[in-house]
């Protein structure tokens, strides 16, 4: 990925991270809003918000409204198009990169996990699996959505835009590291727990983020981390339901980013 001109290394340097985490916080905070003004009037017209109509909404206004749509609002300010984030029909070393980033950050991110909850370490629980764990169809809409909504929208924001800005700056290895910290910690709000378990799950998700983040430097195609992320999250998805109709609830539930 080439970065572009910036100025001076101290202020450019503050400049790009003050932008991204702005830009990070104002992706859920919009969506959130959107998410209340759809809500608002169907429950004053009566209607149930059944747990599949609140996570729909949750999908089309927080996930597409909010956090995609500052991603395309932040795009025209900068008068720039789709190729800034390196959009385009991803090559066959686009495919082995997403298949190998997939198994990594797969790997990297159940294998924290799995030393989490032997270590005895309390972690949080994610709202959206303990939604599903109460309600298993939950869980199958969040499939499809996974690369749908989840994946484009918030690798739009944090890839797109907030690594891709901060390697205006910096150099990959701390734009990449700075963009995963940042997507993690947005995930704290999406966390239930006491502060202490939801700051181990969130530190959980830097793992896979910064896979996200290398794929997405090494192929400069957006597309790529979207469909990492998208199976990611629908593989996790499909363990939860399958854990829930078969076993107990795994820890592992922290994970989904």
């Amino acid at each position: 990925m080439s970065p572009d001109a910036d100025a001076s290394p101290a202020g450019g340097a503050a400049r790009a991270i003050a932008v991204a985490v702005l830009l990070a916080i104002a992706g859920p905070v919009l969506g959130i809003v959107l998410v209340n003004l759809a809500v608002v009037p169907l429950a004053f017209a009566g209607v149930e918000i059944t747990p599949i109509l609140n996570i729909s909404l949750s999908l089309v206004f927080l996930t597409w409204g909010g956090i995609g749509g500052v991603a395309l609002l932040y795009l025209r300010y900068r008068g720039k198009d789709l190729s800034y984030f390196g959009v385009r029909v991803p090559s066959f070393r686009d495919w082995v990169a997403a298949v190998v980033g997939y198994v990594a950050a797969l790997a990297l991110g159940l294998s924290a996990a799995v030393v989490v909850s032997q270590l005895g370490v309390e972690a949080g629980t994610n709202q959206a699996a303990q939604l599903g764990m109460e309600n298993p169809e939950v869980l199958l809409l969040l499939l499809p959505a996974s690369f749908l909504f989840i994946g484009v929208g918030e690798e739009l924001l944090f890839r797109g835009v907030v690594q891709t800005r901060l390697r205006e700056t910096f150099s990959p290895a701390v734009g990449i590291l700075l963009a995963s910290v940042i997507f993690a910690a947005i995930h704290y709000a999406a966390v239930s727990g006491s502060p202490m378990a939801r700051f181990t799950s969130i530190s959980l998700l830097i793992f896979p983020s910064v896979v996200f983040g290398i794929v997405y430097e090494y192929t400069d195609n957006l597309v790529v981390p979207v469909l990492i992320h998208g199976a990611y999250d629908a593989t996790l998805f499909s363990m939860l339901y399958l854990a829930v109709k078969f076993a107990e609830m795994p820890q592992e539930t922290v994970l989904f980013v």
